[in-house]
């Protein structure tokens, strides 16, 4: 692409206009390091239209903490609504002045070290400094056996999903049980839709235990704060499905052996298509089992941190299964079942596609320690488990924005005392200019 005119150079140049861009930016801006940040829809663009209608917080409303702009409302235990959660992040911006580009894609980064080429559909711009804030979310992750559906059977995936509105009459299956999967299901339930979910292995939460939210405890034992390296599974983490519970009407457990009972159907993981049939393993028990089994292992953990600091706190039960699955139902005719949409809650994939720098391992994830890649001056924020387990969130987003921004200044005192070569003495001068 050539370029009449340039965009101008930016020591600083942040890509995504999200919570992470936007808590990347307020850190650059309290060290007075120029920046801009580029945002290829709206600031908040996926909460505003990538969640369904009746979408609200997993996690408590005080966990919402982004650098200098805590949760300002009256309900810190509730759960936001989509639109609040927009409205929190557009007044977020709005406090110090975010100088976001809305509107702004980047088509290519280049180049590295001495200069960063961003190049856009407006323009070019240079950076010494690149930060990728666009999370790991990309593109729609679906089967490619979902082809072999007859086309009557209206397929999406759960970023499309708005309400049971949408969908035609009939009965729908929802394939994927992690965070998105469970409450879409959920919620078409409530709905009066007659619903069929495929059971992965993604783990479950209670929401309330002795007393408090589990967040709360989970928070008091400093779990959101256990780095990735620490974790008995290391970075493997990172592959791993969040745990399914919902703050939908002021939070509550996902019971899936409970929506079973009130009629939801559960099968085992999908396994792929065959003469028209939908085929599932044969591991729905073993899922369900395995998710209970975490659920009972966070109780233990709070019933453990309680008893060694001697906290008054109710009494807690842990869960004892409500249902039982019967003999495994392997595989489903759609349209003899009724079944005239199929909700796709199988994930994303990463797209960095745009990225010409050698920073991505095979899987097409950035390698980095800590938020800093291999390649000098281009860093990550926002992604899930990128330091911690609060990584992702806005518990934690700011804390891995600050780490950042410590680097991006002391990249930048070296490279100005390089370039001038100087003694002990001056290098003490310029280190007050920063």
């Amino acid at each position: 692409m050539n370029y009449l005119t340039t965009l101008g150079h930016y020591p600083v140049t942040v890509i995504g206009g999200g919570q992470a861009g936007l808590a990347m930016s307020y850190h650059l801006k309290a060290r007075n390091i120029a920046h801009v940040v580029l945002e290829k829809e709206r600031i908040g663009h996926a909460w505003r239209t990538e969640r369904w209608d009746s979408f609200c917080l997993v996690t408590p409303n005080w966990q919402c903490q982004l650098p200098g702009f805590l949760y300002p409302g009256s309900n810190p235990h509730g759960f936001m609504l989509k639109n609040e959660i927009v409205s929190y992040i557009e007044s977020y911006a709005s406090m110090f002045g975010a100088p976001v580009w809305e509107g702004t894609a980047v088509t290519r980064l280049s180049g590295g070290e001495e200069c960063f080429h961003v190049e856009t559909p407006k323009g070019e711009l240079t950076a010494d400094a690149v930060v990728l804030a666009v999370g790991n979310y990309h593109e729609p992750r679906t089967p490619e056996s979902a082809t072999d559906l007859p086309r009557s059977i209206l397929q999406i995936h759960s970023s499309q999903y708005k309400s049971a509105a949408q969908l035609p009459a009939g009965e729908v299956l929802v394939v994927g049980s992690g965070q998105s999967g469970c409450q879409i299901a959920e919620d078409l339930h409530l709905a009066g839709r007659k619903v069929h979910l495929s059971v992965g292995s993604a783990p479950r939460c209670p929401r309330f235990y002795r007393g408090k939210d589990a967040v709360d405890w989970l928070a008091d034992l400093g779990q959101y704060d256990l780095p990735v390296h620490d974790h008995p599974l290391g970075e493997d983490v990172r592959k791993k499905a969040n745990h399914y519970l919902t703050g939908r009407d002021g939070g509550r457990d996902i019971d899936l052996r409970k929506l079973a009972l009130e009629g939801l159907k559960l099968y085992g993981r999908f396994q792929g298509l065959s003469d028209g049939r939908i085929l599932f393993a044969g591991d729905l028990a073993d899922n369900l089992d395995a998710a209970d089994a975490v659920y009972n292992g966070i109780c233990g953990l709070i019933d453990k941190h309680i008893a060694e600091e001697g906290i008054e706190a109710p009494a807690g039960k842990h869960y004892t299964p409500v249902w039982e699955p019967g003999s495994p139902v392997l595989d489903l005719d759609p349209r003899a079942s009724g079944i005239t949409s199929i909700i796709w809650s199988t994930g994303f994939r990463p797209n960095y596609d745009w990225v010409d720098l050698p920073v991505f391992d095979a899987a097409g994830y950035p390698v980095h320690e800590r938020g800093v890649t291999t390649v000098p001056g281009l860093y990550v924020v926002g992604l899930p488990w990128l330091y911690t387990w609060g990584s992702g969130r806005f518990f934690s987003v700011g804390r891995d924005a600050a780490y950042i921004a410590a680097r991006i200044e002391e990249r930048k005192l070296h490279a100005a005392m390089e370039k001038w070569s100087l003694g002990p003495v001056r290098q003490s001068a310029i280190a007050t200019w920063f």
